[in-house]
């Protein structure tokens, strides 16, 4: 096959709208990231969370619908936003790291050997970053393709899951983060991004109200 044909192994467009030499676009890969931790739990470093990362979820949003009654009709707008919660799969290392790190984070928002609380969010809250990396290594330093910062994280669940005598597999702990906010940067744009408002005068944002 020549190498040229390539370049057609996408979806064809009209003339106009494509890049004759422009093949399909090289996509990023699910088992190319790294997840960071930083404010979380007590001990340092906290590095092993990152190095024991099984699979993590990226952020996902939500918006309320306000509908419009209108006649013989209805429309509908964008109400408030949630954000759903993450979630993080570990595995439980033999010396132990993950969970003191994890109980460590637990007891930051409920001493459950005194029963006491925090006194504030900002007492236990966490950042959490997450990057897709284009695959580097060693001497050739990974490029982050996609960065996920995350604001006013706690675990919202933790489970440690089973242990089983006919099973070969990792003994894990699972997490689900619920958070506040998300801002994504992939080259500069993306959620969190400044964009340029438009103004207008009616629901559809069309014409002038008469």
């Amino acid at each position: 096959m020549a190498v040229a044909s390539l370049t057609r192994m996408t979806v064809p467009l009209a003339a106009d709208q494509s890049n004759p030499n422009q093949g399909l676009l090289m996509p990023k890969l699910k088992y190319r990231f790294r997840v960071m931790f930083e404010n979380f739990g007590v001990s340092t470093p906290r590095t092993e969370l990152t190095k024991q990362v099984v699979d993590f979820t990226r952020p996902s949003v939500t918006f309320d619908e306000i509908p419009i009654e209108i006649y013989n009709s209805r429309m509908y707008l964008a109400g408030k936003h949630t954000w759903e919660m993450l979630t993080v799969n570990l595995r439980d290392d033999a010396s132990g790291e993950v969970a003191r790190l994890v109980g460590e984070q637990l007891q930051k928002q409920l001493d459950f050997n005194e029963m006491a609380s925090a006194a504030a969010g900002i007492d236990y809250k966490f950042l959490t970053k997450v990057e897709i990396l284009d695959g580097g290594n060693g001497k050739n330093a990974p490029t982050v393709l996609e960065n996920w910062e995350i604001y006013g994280c706690y675990l919202n669940q933790v489970n440690y899951n089973d242990l089983n005598y006919g099973s070969s597999e990792a003994v894990t702990i699972s997490m689900q983060i619920r958070f506040d906010n998300a801002v994504q940067t992939p080259n500069g744009s993306g959620v969190g991004s400044t964009v340029a408002r438009t103004l207008g005068s009616i629901v559809t944002g069309v014409g002038s109200a008469g």
